[in-house]
């Protein structure tokens, strides 16, 4: 029987975390270390790297997800450990997973199998507190704000119009809609709020788009935290707390340094949604590894119709990364439910399912390629996967001029992607790469997000009501024209029904709202129903984690 995640985990051999800084190049003496195998890296030896020429940057995305899984970030963790071993100077970026699915139905989110980062369970867990610093930034101007009513409301902010939530990293569905101030006049003003995940606020957001300290204290000061009666913005810089989000911050602001089970580097640091904001690690941690490695491999949440499209719309247009290839991540269980297979028959071979599901996995292709980024797919391949189905993979993307390479990472670490890690250089050494965004900046926002639809979504049109309409004039005329478009809709369809697997056409796209994240400095564009917040399964893994009697986390993956 195969060993499990944590098991392989528990057996790593890790190394100081010293020493893996010595293999990038940081001196000791710019490193705050929480323990042996974990640290920050500060702001100042940072800014020191700002001479150095960049090395080459990698996307890891992926097919659209299903229940079957894809295998993204360990692809992501088996590419940098497979770029290390050919002779290459790696270094990998991922996000840091969130609290709440952790005890929910996820589990994990540090690779699987041989290809992990480690320490795993701190990484899952607290980290290093960077999540819990955005938390308590986020519900500090929470409390301002209410305060701010209580004491007079000099700012005139409408009660009702109050548009800054609550956050908390756990899932909780009971928080969704609350009231709050109850109990008397010493309580402040009664309305309605509520509690958003803390990976949805845009704090976080923020913080994995801010440059340096500068940009975030001035990120934070724009964000609209709700509107007067005249309905004209209040911004949270007229509450004067911003200063004092910043202290809270300016830790975690600084990149998370960890290693793989093979002791290769990995900045883990930030974790959006990719569903709700843009979903990619931050842009201080991939420009520091930009400057520190010849090759840095990130990914980007989702489908890379959420995923990719963000991270090329958004992280790369704001921070000016120029990506020199990218990694599309297809399983052939997945394909065959895009193909029409039931969970419960993925085991047996399907030649046909695959290549119906693989026009998912087309459309994901032509969509990067449209980017002008060059293309590789890794097919995470399981155990019970067919030559005759890898091969109609191959068959499929060949087509498109696009080479699909068995990766065996989950059970050989890097040596199962030595084949993927060769191509990607040579894709990258080819230098084809013409990375452009799929528009300008001065188009109109509904004119983006019709682009989106069309040339991401396959889709016919968008639509929306005239209220809605009238939102993106106003956002407009408020001079955030020029922002890029942030789509939440769900992950699982390239349209906005979950239900409609494959490559789904000729659909309309629904625009539910809009709302300004001027912070981010991106209009969040909300298409279908989107949750905000979880909620807890009927039997949550939180049901199952405990300590044994040896001390050990049990129940966590």
């Amino acid at each position: 029987m195969p060993k499990s995640d944590i098991e392989i985990a528990r057996e790593a051999k890790m190394v100081h975390i010293t020493e893996i800084a010595d293999k990038v190049g940081i001196p000791h003496e710019h490193l705050n270390q929480y323990g042996h195998h974990k640290a920050k890296m500060d702001l100042d030896y940072l800014n020191s790297l700002s001479d150095r020429e960049d090395g080459n940057l990698i996307l890891v995305t992926a097919i659209t997800p299903t229940p079957a899984g894809e295998g993204k970030t360990t692809t992501s963790v088996g590419l940098g450990d497979g770029l290390n071993r050919i002779g290459k100077n790696a270094l990998i970026c991922l996000r840091e997973p969130s609290l709440g699915p952790c005890f929910g139905v996820k589990g994990g989110a540090a690779g699987g199998g041989y290809a992990q980062v480690v320490p795993m369970e701190d990484i899952n867990l607290h980290f290093t507190g960077d999540f819990h610093a955005i938390t308590s930034a986020h519900n500090l101007l929470s409390a301002l704000i209410d305060n701010h009513i209580h004491w007079g409301n000099k700012l005139g902010i409408d009660e009702r119009r109050v548009t800054w939530r609550r956050v908390l990293d756990m899932n909780d569905r009971a928080l969704r809609k609350i009231v709050n101030s109850l109990g008397g006049t010493g309580n402040g003003y009664p309305r309605e709020d509520g509690f958003d995940i803390t990976v949805a606020s845009e704090i976080m957001a923020i913080f994995c788009l801010a440059t340096d300290l500068k940009d975030l204290e001035r990120r934070l000061g724009n964000i609209v935290v709700g509107y007067g009666k005249d309905k004209q913005p209040i911004h949270a810089r007229a509450l004067e707390g911003v200063g004092s989000m910043v202290v809270l911050l300016k830790d975690a602001i600084s990149p998370n340094l960890v290693q793989t089970l093979e002791n290769n580097p990995c900045f883990i640091h930030g974790g959006p949604f990719a569903n709700i904001a843009h979903g990619c690690n931050s842009v201080m941690a991939t420009k520091a590894a930009l400057k520190l490695a010849d090759y840095v491999v990130t990914e980007a949440g989702f489908g890379a119709d959420l995923g990719a499209e963000k991270f090329f719309d958004i992280k790369c247009r704001k921070a000016g990364l120029k990506p020199k290839a990218a990694v599309i991540v297809a399983t052939i269980r997945a394909l065959k439910m895009h193909g029409g297979v039931k969970k419960d028959d993925l085991g047996t071979e399907n030649v046909q399912a695959v290549i119906d599901g693989a026009t998912n996995l087309e459309r994901h292709v032509k969509n990067v390629k449209g980017y002008g980024v060059p293309v590789v797919v890794a097919i995470n391949r399981f155990i019970t996967d067919t030559d005759a189905e890898i091969q109609a993979v191959r068959d499929v993307v060949g087509a498109y001029g696009v080479e699909a390479i068995e990766a065996n990472h989950w059970s050989d670490g890097g040596a199962g992607t030595e084949e993927l890690s060769h191509k990607v250089v040579e894709l990258v050494e080819g230098g084809t790469a013409q990375f452009a965004p799929l528009y300008p900046d001065d188009m109109p926002l509904w004119d983006k997000m019709k682009t989106i639809a069309t040339r991401i979504y396959g889709a016919d049109d968008i639509v929306a009501d005239q209220k809605v309409r009238n939102q993106f004039k106003r956002l407009e005329e408020q001079g955030c024209g020029h922002y890029p478009i942030c789509v939440a809709k769900t992950q699982y369809s390239f349209s906005t029904d979950p239900n409609l697997k494959g490559a789904p056409s000729n659909h309309v796209v629904p625009i539910r709202e809009v709302r300004l994240s001027n912070g981010a400095e991106f209009v969040v564009v909300v298409c279908g129903d989107i949750m905000t917040m979880p909620g807890l399964p009927r039997v949550p893994s939180a049901n199952h984690i405990h300590l044994n009697d040896e001390g050990l986390i049990e129940g966590l993956f």
